[in-house]
């Protein structure tokens, strides 16, 4: 049981640290900006403080941002590690959520096939507990955590560097893009939402190390993401 909570605190806060890549580079922050509040930050984002705390390590050891008692976080030059979020940044700059959707069509089943070969059970176990909360979760925020979650953890079961280190450039750009709003009729999921039984059938793919409907049932999911949010494309 305490192998498993590892895995998944691990998984929260690398969602957490995408989430506040995307946050700063979608701000379009100049250098020494002083970012909001922690508390601020964690609504906005979704997340717990812990996790957003682990974050901001993980970005101050880049040279990301810059902290000072008393005073604040504020945004740094990158030098630390060349941290990720300004190349990302600048390549949303010139892109489209249409394009970054089509990568993700390109990449992502074949990431889904690969996690279908590779999973462990614990991965398996993870992906169960992220359908069951999604189906729970109350705002959309809640929702778009746990999907990132859900997608990230396919790529991490492939258990294949450079796949990984591919979608996660992919992830941070897609949470960078400016979507808009082009759903929201209600203030959470409604219970028929299309991507819980799709999530499922993909997890069920994976489990059953079906190959063939790991690919096809993530592009199906994809593809219906897509229908939803640019429906005249």
């Amino acid at each position: 049981m305490a192998t498993r909570q590892t895995g998944v605190n691990k998984e929260i806060s690398k969602g957490a640290l995408v989430q506040l890549r995307a946050y700063i580079a979608q701000g379009e922050f100049a250098l020494n900006d002083r970012l909001p509040p922690e508390r601020a930050l964690c609504e906005e984002l979704g997340i717990a403080r812990s996790e957003l705390r682990k974050a901001f390590a993980v970005l101050e050891s880049e040279g990301s941002i810059w902290r000072h008692v008393g005073r604040g976080t504020f945004v740094g030059d990158g030098r630390g590690q060349a941290g990720d979020f300004q190349p990302i940044a600048g390549i949303a700059k010139r892109t489209t959520p249409q394009e970054v959707m089509y990568a993700r069509l390109v990449l992502e089943p074949l990431l889904a096939r690969e996690a279908a070969l590779s999973a462990t059970a614990e991965h398996v176990d993870q992906l169960h507990e992220i359908c069951r909360k999604a189906r729970q979760a109350g705002s959309w925020r809640q929702y778009e955590t746990l999907d990132n979650r859900f997608h990230s953890l396919i790529t991490e079961a492939t258990q294949n560097t450079p796949l990984i280190a591919m979608y996660d450039q992919l992830n941070a750009l897609r949470r960078t893009i400016v979507w808009g709003r082009l759903r929201r009729r209600h203030d959470h999921p409604p219970r028929d939402h299309h991507s819980f039984g799709e999530h499922e059938a993909i997890l069920s793919a994976i489990e059953q190390r079906d190959t063939d409907a790991a690919l096809t049932t993530m592009k199906a999911h994809l593809k219906s993401v897509s229908n939803s949010l640019f429906p005249s494309v």
